[in-house]
């Protein structure tokens, strides 16, 4: 998917602002993504930060009953999209569309050559197989998997390209910015392919990352001071205000 594509798919000039919400339950979910729909956000990612994939499916189906036409994605933590997929191809035919899976780790092996990411093409398979047609972005060089070296960082990039819509990174834990270098090295191993950055976004901070990344996930960046999972709508505000003023003027 390359960079037009992916800002068109959202509506966007600037980058996407895409809040994820660290669920807890039905209630809490709908009552966060009221907040960042009421904001104009144009979509979401949710994650079952605390409890497992089976728990998590109701609130999914409660969310998408509630708002039948908002884009939404989904994160089930320390899934890959070989396990993912299929679970979003049932939900798909139980009525439950979800637009958009974010798996923290794409199993990108930078130690491997391109025809050699057994596992990246064993989740493609995955996929083809699942019925599941919605936007796949993947953690590459991402937090708490195993750590890849810095000279590696821009192969670990073009590799990924081949496997997923938009590519996704992160810096080095929930919350914490990544190195501008780190985005710059991206952006140039990956060409026009779509980014997203799911770690450290603020609005202190965006306008560094404004002109490569298409895609801002963010939860701690926009939440109330001290919450883990509940949005602070001033901020959110703030973010998506920058976003639409760079998207204008560029």
């Amino acid at each position: 998917m390359t960079r037009h594509e992916f800002r068109k798919l959202f509506k966007s000039a600037g980058p996407a602002v895409l809040p994820v919400i660290h669920v807890t339950d039905a209630p809490q979910a709908e009552r966060n993504v009221r907040i960042l729909a009421g904001e104009g956000a144009p979509g979401c990612f949710l994650i079952n930060h605390d409890f497992g994939v089976e728990p998590f499916l109701p609130v999914i189906a409660h969310v998408r009953a509630k708002f039948p036409a908002l884009w939404m994605g989904v994160n089930f933590l320390a899934v890959t999209g070989k396990d993912a997929f299929p679970v979003l191809g049932k939900l798909k035919r139980d009525g439950v569309p979800v637009d958009g899976y974010w798996a923290d780790d794409a199993r990108i092996d930078e130690r491997r050559a391109a025809d050699g990411q057994v596992e990246a093409q064993e989740i493609a398979a995955a996929l083809a197989a699942s019925g599941w047609s919605g936007l796949y972005t993947g953690g590459t060089c991402f937090k708490k998997q195993r750590e890849v070296a810095p000279e590696h960082y821009a192969y670990s990039a073009m590799l990924a390209t081949g496997f997923m819509d938009a590519v996704c990174t992160s810096g080095a834990a929930t919350g914490q910015a990544v190195d501008v270098s780190k985005i710059k090295t991206f952006r140039r191993a990956i060409g026009d392919h779509a980014l997203t950055l799911a770690s450290g976004i603020t609005p202190e901070n965006a306008h560094l990352y404004m002109d490569d990344v298409d895609g801002f996930m963010v939860a701690t960046g926009i939440n109330r001071d001290g919450d883990f999972y509940n949005i602070e709508p001033s901020r959110l505000a703030r973010l998506l205000k920058l976003t639409r003023t760079y998207g204008a003027q560029s």
